[in-house]
């Protein structure tokens, strides 16, 4: 037997590609992923989507500011128009606090008050179906009517009654915007 063994083993060697096929090298280990790898790694993206929508949503939020309300955007622009305030620009003053108002109140009332006389709007105002806007229509009759004596009849105003003015405009803005929360406050029946 043993003669029979050595007898394959010189065959082996006098063939060279023979032998090289017969024997071959160890591999390396087998990467075997554990049990836990495969949940972790969709838990994880999960988490990375997530984390992605959230700092989408706060990037949009920080470039779209909220939108102002009517009551919001006319006190801004009733500040804006503090400069002109002095004696000489009493005109301009005047027809900028009023503009203000009856863009307010075409706004928050949704009621036609531009482009109308002052006779015109407050008549109408008697009609309207809006109780909050009738409610203080003694209050916009001696403002409007003070702007137009100043727009159209030349009348001069001191910085006092300018003020007056002006805080007459904040009053009634800050009065209806009052009215607006209130009524928005309570429960729909």
């Amino acid at each position: 037997m043993l003669a029979r063994a050595t007898a394959i083993l010189t065959l082996l060697a006098a063939t060279p590609g023979l032998a090289d096929e017969d024997i071959r090298d160890i591999r390396g280990p087998k990467f075997v992923l554990p049990a836990w790898a495969i949940p972790a790694a969709l838990a994880a993206a999960a988490l990375l989507a997530l984390a992605g929508y959230l700092i989408w949503r706060w990037l949009k939020r920080r470039r779209e500011p909220r939108a102002l309300l009517s009551f919001e955007l006319a006190l801004q622009q009733l500040d804006a128009i503090r400069p002109l305030m002095q004696p000489a620009a009493a005109r301009e003053f005047s027809i900028a606090v009023s503009d203000v108002v009856r863009v307010y109140i075409e706004r928050r009332f949704d009621v036609i008050a531009t482009h109308r006389t002052t006779e015109e709007f407050l008549r109408d105002l008697l009609d309207s179906t809006k109780p909050s806007l009738a409610r203080h229509r003694g209050l916009l009759s001696e403002f409007l009517h003070q702007c137009d004596l100043v727009k159209f009849g030349g009348l001069s105003l001191t910085l006092q009654s300018m003020e007056a003015l002006h805080q007459s405009a904040r009053a009634f803005v800050l009065e209806t915007a009052k009215e607006e929360e209130t009524h928005d406050a309570l429960p729909a029946t």
